[in-house]
């Protein structure tokens, strides 16, 4: 089970109802958040989830409403006797955004690691899940994620008595390891079914379309992409300044065929943009105007 919130939906500046935009998940004991603007602490707080378990941090780019609340959020997590390492994950810069901002948070209890994404599209493997990058187009450099989390098959007990295979292998095979043994050489597949249907879901604010997000979204069971405006006459603003629209981030989920689409990093002048969604469902049926505090649990589909 994977658990998901979108903290904020804001862009730009926080309101007194919006906090700036920020997504949190939790999985198998990892807390993961991506983006962290002014406000994101007293989002957690509301949601009831402790920043502590964070162990990862990602950034899509390091405009202040991105990025601002970060010193204060590693000062809580430093006062809640967090020692476990920190990962922060980010476009080239980060080490030297991160040092200037840590000018207010220099003494921590913890190590902080920066490490910068080299590449337009790059993959980040972990314990059970990997999160994928890639490169979009705002007026800085800023890239969406993809949290993906593959399943193996079923361990086939039948399969492995049939060859032979040492009970004392079985739960290593099935955790992925390929084992050698008297120059016999035993791989996870001899003893699996097929691989199971996992989770993705695919963040993204801050650019134009591009062909890089749909293929980086396809077949997402979440999609939370930016819908700045819902105003039909902001579009020439969108190009401007490089954000989308809430049709635009329509489109993009009909054509990466993604299960769910909530928009967000709203405009400060898009003060209702429910009144815009039913336009926006007859692009995307499954579009959802999400506000702070929106969450979901995904689960496996043998766990449904």
């Amino acid at each position: 089970m994977l658990d998901v919130c979108l903290l904020g939906t804001g862009g730009m500046m926080p309101l007194p109802y919006r906090y700036l935009t920020s997504l949190m998940m939790r999985y198998n004991g990892h807390g993961i958040l991506i983006d962290c603007g002014e406000g994101t602490q007293m989002a957690l707080k509301e949601k009831g989830w402790s920043p502590k378990p964070i162990d990862i941090i990602c950034f899509t780019h390091y405009h202040a409403d991105h990025i601002s609340g970060l010193p204060g959020m590693l000062l809580t997590m430093g006062n809640a006797e967090r020692t476990e390492p920190l990962l922060l994950i980010g476009p080239k810069g980060l080490k030297r955004v991160v040092s200037a901002l840590r000018v207010i948070a220099p003494e921590l209890p913890f190590a902080v690691e920066c490490v910068e994404i080299a590449q337009e599209n790059q993959t980040f493997s972990f314990d059970g899940f990997r999160i994928e990058t890639f490169k979009v187009n705002h007026n800085v450099l800023c890239y969406g994620y993809s949290l993906v989390i593959d399943r193996a098959g079923k361990f086939n007990r039948a399969r492995a008595e049939e060859q032979q295979i040492s009970m004392k292998y079985w739960g290593r095979l099935q955790k992925g390891e390929t084992i050698e043994d008297g120059g016999t050489i035993y791989t996870p597949d001899m003893v699996l079914g097929q691989p199971r249907k996992g989770l993705k879901v695919t963040y993204c604010t801050d650019t134009r379309p591009t062909e890089n997000i749909v293929t980086s979204a396809e077949n997402a069971d979440l999609c939370i992409l930016e819908g700045m405006y819902g105003e039909p006459d902001k579009l020439a603003k969108a190009k401007e300044y490089k954000h989308m629209t809430m049709y635009e981030a329509a489109q993009i989920a009909a054509r990466a065929k993604t299960l769910q689409l909530w928009l967000t990093h709203y405009s400060p002048s898009l003060m209702h943009p429910e009144e815009f969604i039913g336009e926006v469902r007859r692009i995307f049926p499954g579009a959802i105007a999400a506000r702070d505090g929106r969450s979901v649990e995904l689960k496996f589909e043998d766990e449904e």
